[in-house]
């Protein structure tokens, strides 16, 4: 198992830090890349197409907004 810490593009410093500190460990360390909801239609939708929210953790989303990183494992 690895971990994977994501860290808010907020934090530039935070990601270099990190990214030294991990660079031969057994965890990555990367930059938040998403910019927010990528649908943008001018005209409204008959209804949402989607089951369920893909963000499957909004835990992730709250960590990076109030501490500016957060940690996920991956298999």
């Amino acid at each position: 198992m690895k971990l994977l810490f994501i860290v808010s593009r907020g934090e530039p410093e935070l990601f270099r830090d990190l990214a030294r500190k991990f660079a031969n460990e057994a965890a990555d360390v990367v930059l938040d890349r998403r910019v927010g909801e990528r649908r943008r239609r001018r005209v409204p939708y008959r209804g949402e197409r989607r089951r369920w929210e893909r963000r499957s953790r909004p835990s992730i989303d709250e960590d990076l907004g109030i501490i500016g990183w957060a940690i996920v494992r991956t298999p």
